[in-house]
């Protein structure tokens, strides 16, 4: 009895951890959905992206890991204001479909010039972090599942409190209701549009790093951000703590559902149950938990 609960406390804290990562990418699609009612195809390449700078800042430049960390983070977020200046900029007032059809074509180019400077091959991150365990009663925990859980929160802290109370979160807020009512207020919506992107590629440069720390580091990495998008539509497209709350309970569900029925079924269930998940809530409730019901009246 002890040792499945055991079992069953392991499972849910690296749930949980991978969940908080999910969390940070479900995050930086909803920024850029609320702000230009556009599902960014690109966040996926982002991730791979930042993870492979943080990779070569540290093996080739020889930088320290929490010297890398910051200034990827700097790096990846300009790569966001450089996409947004330069291929999404001239898609103003065009056709939603049009702009997202750019943005997958902008996946793609990064993935494919990814892997014309990176190769094709797995890395192996060299994690900063040790590799024994931390033992809380019968529980070992590992050190990389804990400090991305704590890297997550305290991003999503910080955000919180930027949106909350700063005058740029503010307009960033305002635009993502009324971009209109807002540059009648004074407010660059183009400028809006770019730090919004600059911190959506910023958070999934966060995400990519941790996630290179516990998974092979390839081009491969920007499908992550696939298996966290079912956590976009169970939070809701447009509600911040609803990726947040959709990226942990994507990452408990996937994990339990691994540990227990990959055992009966014989493999794949932990990567099939978030698009589970996902076809349950469109189902269910298509604009997920946190989302605003819209009513046509015709």
């Amino acid at each position: 009895m002890e040792s499945s609960l055991l079992y069953f406390v392991g499972l849910s804290v690296s749930g949980l951890a991978v969940g908080s990562l999910y969390a940070l990418i479900a995050l930086g699609f909803v920024l850029i959905y609320k702000a230009t009612k556009i599902v960014n195809f690109a966040q996926g390449e982002a991730i791979m992206v930042a993870a492979f700078i943080c990779y070569y800042l540290v093996t080739l430049f020889q930088l320290s890991f929490w010297v890398a960390l910051p200034l990827t983070m700097l790096l990846t977020g300009l790569l966001g204001v450089l996409s947004e200046r330069l291929v999404l900029r001239p898609m103003l007032g065009e056709p939603v479909f049009s702009v997202v059809m750019v943005t997958i074509g902008l996946s793609i180019f990064l993935r494919s010039l990814a892997g014309i400077f990176f190769g094709h091959h797995n890395y192996v991150f060299p994690s900063p972090f040790p590799a024994e365990g931390l033992r809380v009663g019968g529980v070992v925990l590992s050190y990389t599942h804990l400090w991305s859980m704590l890297a997550s929160f305290v991003l999503m802290l910080a955000f919180f409190i930027f949106f909350k109370f700063t005058n740029m979160g503010l307009s960033m807020r305002g635009t993502a209701n009324d971009q209109d009512a807002v540059a009648l207020m004074g407010v660059n919506v183009r400028r809006v549009f770019a730090l919004t992107w600059g911190l959506a590629f910023l958070i999934a440069a966060v995400a990519g790093i941790f996630l290179a720390n516990v998974m092979v580091l390839n081009v491969g990495l920007a499908f992550v951000a696939i298996s966290a998008f079912p956590a976009v539509i169970l939070g809701g497209m447009e509600s911040v703590p609803g990726a947040i709350v959709g990226g942990l309970a994507i990452g408990l569900i996937e994990n339990l559902a691994g540990g227990y029925l990959d055992q009966v079924i014989g493999g794949g269930v932990k990567d099939v149950t978030p698009f589970v998940v996902l076809f349950v809530i469109l189902m269910i409730r298509p604009y997920g938990l946190f989302g605003q019901e819209e009513i046509e009246r015709v």
